[in-house]
């Protein structure tokens, strides 16, 4: 699934109210993370994940493979902040049409 701007825009717009669901630990991006990851995106659409890492390289790696591992779409990245989308069957948020 591609998103326009426009549609990303708006989903910018719904997370800027959310707080983090998810937050990853020392352990750094474990299986069981993943798992969370997916979880609350079935639950919730749109969530925010934190990555607390300073290394930009490190970051970027982790953000690949949660968007990768769970088939969702990177929204933005603000500091240690990632917003991800994964529409569910149930489409609790609606995407303006292109």
């Amino acid at each position: 699934m591609n998103l326009s701007k426009k549609q990303i825009q708006h989903l910018k717009g719904v997370a800027h109210s959310l707080k983090p669901v998810v937050m990853l630990g020392n352990n750094g991006l474990t299986e069981a993370v993943v798992a969370e990851i997916d979880y609350a995106l079935g639950h919730h659409e749109l969530i925010k994940v934190k990555i607390p890492t300073d290394d930009k390289e490190v970051k970027q790696l982790i953000v690949d493979a949660i968007v990768r591992e769970t088939n969702s779409i990177k929204v933005q990245t603000i500091g240690k902040t990632l917003v991800i989308f994964r529409q569910s069957d149930d489409k609790k948020i609606t995407i303006p049409k292109i």
